[in-house]
């Protein structure tokens, strides 16, 4: 994907102030109601890091098709759905991160510190948000088309139009 750019870090900062701010809100709505702290399960940790896992593995894959180690042909459908795939474990991953960051920032604030069953998985929650982001940048970063010769589309000096080796008839 040449053309494309890149996810802006600006967006990626906003999703995790958004999940920061609710993770936040959460908390300091139920200790004012007077409710246990909310606890996420870790079954979130587990399937965020398999997103990050599965995410990293196609696109290996897809690079390993673009640069021609394995011979194959790269579907460009496929690469469109891993780069949409991976924007999206960046929103998620970031979105998701802050809501743990969120979650264990109110709770290890307060001046009784809670059990360690309590905080854990928020912060697990938090690391593995990040694990996730920083996956999706890898697989968007393995779908771009890299810099081939001069000439071959796609490469240095490509401006789109077809590159003439003959001499065109009657030209001097």
């Amino acid at each position: 994907m040449s053309g494309l750019q890149r996810t802006s870090p600006f967006t990626i900062s906003a999703f995790a102030a958004i999940g920061l701010g609710a993770g936040l809100l959460l908390q300091f709505v139920r200790s004012s109601r007077g409710s246990a702290p909310f606890v996420p399960p870790l079954s979130l940790t587990l399937t965020l890091l398999i997103m990050a896992g599965v995410l990293l593995v196609l696109g290996i894959a897809l690079r390993r098709t673009v640069t021609r180690r394995s011979g194959g042909r790269v579907n460009p459908f496929h690469a469109v759905r891993l780069l949409a795939g991976a924007r999206a474990g960046q929103y998620v991953g970031a979105l998701l991160g802050g809501f743990g960051g969120g979650l264990a920032l109110q709770l290890l604030t307060r001046s009784v510190m809670p059990p360690a069953a309590t905080w854990v998985p928020m912060v697990l929650v938090l690391g593995s948000g990040i694990v996730l982001l920083g996956c999706g940048i890898a697989a968007e970063a393995m779908c771009r088309v890299p810099p081939g010769d001069p000439g071959e589309p796609g490469g240095p000096g490509d401006d789109g139009e077809p590159t003439r080796t003959d001499a065109e008839p009657g030209a001097a």
